[in-house]
């Protein structure tokens, strides 16, 4: 629980290997005491995507906390940018064309609002008064083609677009993180989970299941509902809850 002046939070997170894989490409970091929550998932198909995700939360895990809470802010995209440009590098040494990546989606607490970072297809949802709401937009071929007019968003599930992935961590030299604020409200749960999850459990289920209990019955409940499914990815849930004081 943080100990902020105005706000204060709790979460819980874990990560399950699936029904089908045998590694899990997923990395997890729930440091609350720092107001930083990471989901990472290594690039499913391509070369090391453990090593990626876990690079990206090992460094992240390693920040010193700053008085200067736009500075901290700062340090989380920095730290991501490289270790970005190491694994590119990294992929590049052997002469290939494989890549080592991994999505990523970060929330960091600030006193009164949030910071939503993220590349890939790793999503950060909001809870507010039993309505639940999807804060981060996938970079994937498959928004590419909603954003353009191409393609209707009814008609998204199953296109095959849909798990090509346009934007990660390791994927280009140069990484443009998008990063979201959103103003914090009390009794907000937040929820950020790596593709795993939502590819079988639906939105519905998501708030439903997010609206009972604390933190760790949410992260509990939603694993055991995609664990009850095919769960042929990796799966990776951190939930957090905001009270202002």
């Amino acid at each position: 629980m943080s100990d902020e002046s105005s706000w204060q939070w709790v979460s819980a997170g874990d990560t399950n290997v699936g029904n089908v894989r045998k590694i899990n490409e997923d990395a997890i970091l729930d440091l609350p005491q720092h107001g930083l929550w990471v989901v990472a998932d290594g690039m499913g198909g391509h070369h090391a995507g453990d090593l990626a995700s876990s690079s990206i939360v090992n460094a992240l895990s390693q920040i010193s906390v700053n008085d200067e809470q736009a500075q901290f802010v700062d340090l989380v995209e920095d730290h991501i940018k490289r270790v970005n440009y190491e694994l590119y590098t990294l992929s590049k040494q052997g002469g290939s064309d494989s890549v080592i990546g991994s999505t990523v989606a970060a929330l960091v607490a600030l006193d009164g609002y949030g910071v939503c970072i993220w590349a890939g297809d790793s999503r950060v949802y909001r809870l507010r008064n039993f309505e639940l709401e999807q804060l981060t937009v996938d970079h994937s071929e498959v928004e590419e083609l909603i954003a353009e007019g191409a393609l209707h968003r009814s008609k998204a599930d199953g296109h095959p677009g849909e798990n090509i992935i346009t934007r990660a961590v390791g994927g280009e030299e140069n990484l443009n993180l998008e990063m979201k604020l959103v103003p914090l409200k009390h009794g907000d749960r937040y929820l950020l989970c790596s593709d795993g999850l939502y590819k079988d459990v639906s939105a519905d289920e998501i708030g439903k299941i997010m609206a009972d209990g604390n933190t760790a019955d949410v992260t509990r409940n939603l694993l055991a509902c995609a664990l009850s499914r095919r769960c042929a990815d990796n799966v990776s849930v951190i939930a957090v809850d905001f009270e202002k004081r």
